[in-house]
């Protein structure tokens, strides 16, 4: 089975389902000759031709306006946004039309198109590069929104988006691109949308993170094993719609939780979570639900970033408020 980077995984899954279903298209700034700007696309183009593989302006609501009247024609449009901080002039696109296809139609269109973008801070990108701007995009129903931690993960739920039926923003986080490396299999399969992971089984508090955070995480709860505490670790994948039945199962084994984000602390999925965990198990809780995520500032410049992001330094002290409560 090969090694793969997430990278190498994303470009598996497109090459795959580009072989799959010639109505797959993909389409975005840069993603043909150059192969994308982190070479998700690379050589996509050359093997599938300017037809299924191409570049557009550089205009983010051009590209949102083309994916609905692809998918209208049958298509499945995966388009591409360069960097998620420039999904403000594609959000009437996202969440005014895509989002309410379905509904406003009777049913009788949907909209299958996978929205890529990378996202994440960790990597010294300009200004508006790196925003975690999944909280916009997780707010409107009829639009899924995934979030892949590792290579494995990113293929079979990229697959997975592909084919379905509805639209789905599929974040990837610029950090995981190249940081490591899994064995992912050759060929087609699938990860369920909608469905978390348990990454780390635990029996004294629960972590719940998506996205780079599900690493930090897991360190966090390495270091936590050294004193003695058993932490759960699980990986949402999908934050919207929440898989709750997992989340509600593990704080129910575990009596206590924190969720951790990349993003500010305001709103947010981490906020979500804390909500329905507080509905739906509070009475198997013996600490309040605690949060670790990034100030409610505007994200910094690069130089700062490091003391601005969260980390698993700061998972282990707020585990430990709440073990301690």
């Amino acid at each position: 089975m090969p090694q793969m980077t997430m990278i190498q995984a994303i470009n598996d899954a497109l090459r795959t389902e580009l072989k799959n279903d010639e109505n797959v298209l993909v389409f975005g700034e840069d993603v043909g000759v150059n192969g994308g700007v982190f070479r998700a696309t690379e050589g996509l183009q050359k093997e599938f031709g300017e037809e299924r593989v191409f570049d557009t302006p550089l205009a983010e609501s051009g590209i949102g306006g083309l994916s609905i009247g692809l998918a209208l024609q049958g298509f499945r449009p995966v388009p591409e946004i360069q960097f998620f901080g420039f999904v403000y002039e594609v959000m009437d696109s996202l969440s005014g039309q895509m989002a309410r296809y379905r509904y406003r139609s009777g049913g009788k269109f949907s909209m299958p198109i996978t929205v890529r973008a990378p996202f994440g801070g960790g990597v010294h990108t300009p200004e508006l590069h790196a925003d975690s701007l999944e909280g916009l995009v997780a707010q409107q129903p009829g639009l899924k929104v995934v979030i892949p931690s590792t290579p494995y993960e990113a293929k079979g739920l990229l697959i997975s988006a592909i084919r379905d039926n509805d639209p789905v923003i599929f974040l990837e986080h610029m950090k995981l691109y190249r940081s490591f490396r899994q064995e992912v299999p050759e060929g087609e399969y699938t990860i369920p949308l909608g469905k978390a992971d348990v990454k780390r089984e635990g029996k004294d508090i629960s972590i719940i993170a998506y996205g780079a955070m599900v690493h930090e995480a897991l360190k966090a709860a390495e270091e936590l094993e050294k004193e003695g505490y058993s932490a759960e670790v699980v990986d949402l994948r999908t934050v919207s719609p929440l898989d709750v039945e997992t989340i509600v199962a593990s704080v129910e084994k575990t009596n206590r939780a924190i969720v951790v984000q990349e993003a500010q602390k305001q709103a947010g999925i981490a906020a979500n979570v804390v909500a329905e965990i507080n509905e739906r198990a509070i009475l198997s809780l013996e600490a309040p639900v605690l949060r670790v995520t990034a100030p409610d500032t505007v994200y910094p410049f690069s130089q700062a970033e490091s003391v601005w992001l969260p980390n698993f330094k700061d998972i282990v002290e707020t585990a430990k408020k709440v073990l301690e409560f």
